[in-house]
């Protein structure tokens, strides 16, 4: 037991006696958390542990005293939202955000579910549906809102042309009103159910132009930004995502690749209509973060929102945008 004693020589008569002992279990060592779960990579004295899918967060030790924190970092993002694949469909929420930087933890089990981004509305009049939500501990970000359904006919927008509510708004559809005048197709609320901070911004309004050529949609509403509106010009562009390289450091294996890096949860961007009907123009860029590009009148510029980013897909007129991004939920800890 690596035992120890120390003796002291008194006098002939008593001799030698015992004034102290111990033995090695003793002894106070430092600890530090100890987890599994997920793909784990390390930096420094930290991990992390990063969930592209569902899976569990296993604690079976945590800190003392004398060694590290009993507590996280962690980022809990959601699905993003799809498109529509009508002309003047509406891009996608980007999926609820949350973070915390410093939040308790005890040893046991911990339960993570990532959610899955919205598919593309496919049926006329039918808007893109919402992703799903990512849940870890007690803490759930709600899926993106879906984008509106381009549409023709009159001033009042249905349900379904609006954008969806949801983590962060889908974006407005654009539409052409029947008979002249004028209409617009709101965007979705953002933050949907309310926490705080809030998780997520509203979408933008779709272009209330009453002909083909101004069939601009709204972006869906960013992590860090509202989605743009629509207008006879130009359609609007999906709201910036938020970064979290305050909370994880400047360069993790989990960020995304690019200009992207270290940013989550982008809206996607609303279909563009060039003007004329005739000339092709670039689609508008989704949000920072893994927003979708919007599409650009059947010009093959719409993209959906980026894997693991909870970015929403991009308004298309056709089934180009495969579907708002999927969530992730990333964990970080002192281990030595």
């Amino acid at each position: 037991e690596g035992l120890s004693i120390v003796l002291l020589y008194v006098d002939a008569t008593k001799g030698w006696l015992s004034v102290s002992q111990a033995k090695a279990s003793d002894i106070n060592y430092p600890t530090f958390i100890t987890a599994t779960g997920g793909t784990v990579t390390t930096c420094g004295d930290f991990k992390y542990h990063a969930f592209t899918g569902p899976g569990t967060f296993c604690v079976s030790a945590i800190g003392n005293s004398l060694g590290g924190p009993n507590n996280i970092c962690f980022m809990v993002v959601g699905g993003g939202g799809g498109g529509q694949q009508a002309s003047g469909g509406g891009g996608g929420g980007a999926g609820g955000f949350r973070t915390s930087t410093c939040s308790p933890i005890s040893a046991q089990a911990y339960p993570v579910t990532v959610g899955g981004g919205g598919t593309t509305g496919t049926t006329t009049g039918q808007a893109g549906c919402n992703g799903s939500n990512s849940v870890f501990n007690s803490i759930t970000s709600a899926g993106g809102g879906g984008g509106g359904a381009g549409w023709t006919g009159p001033a009042n927008a249905p349900p379904s042309e609006q954008g969806q509510p949801g983590g962060s708004g889908g974006g407005g559809a654009a539409r052409y009103v029947v008979g002249g005048g004028s209409g617009s197709a709101p965007g979705g609320n953002g933050n949907q159910p309310p926490v705080s901070p809030p998780q997520g911004n509203p979408g933008g309004n779709g272009s209330p132009g009453n002909n083909l050529c101004t069939m601009n949609a709204a972006g869906g509403g960013g992590a860090a930004a509202s989605g743009g509106n629509g207008s006879p010009t130009t359609a609007g562009a999906g709201g910036a995502g938020s970064p979290v390289t305050a909370i994880f450091g400047p360069s993790q294996p989990f960020y995304l690749p690019g200009p992207d890096a270290g940013f989550f949860a982008g809206g996607g961007s609303g279909f563009r209509y060039p003007s004329g009907g005739l000339s092709p123009l670039p689609p508008i860029a989704g949000g920072v973060g893994g927003g979708g590009n919007g599409d650009s009148n059947s010009c093959g510029g719409g993209t959906g929102g980026t894997a693991n980013s909870g970015g929403g897909a991009g308004g298309a007129p056709t089934a180009r945008s495969p579907g708002g991004g999927s969530g992730i939920v990333v964990i970080k800890y002192k281990f030595q």
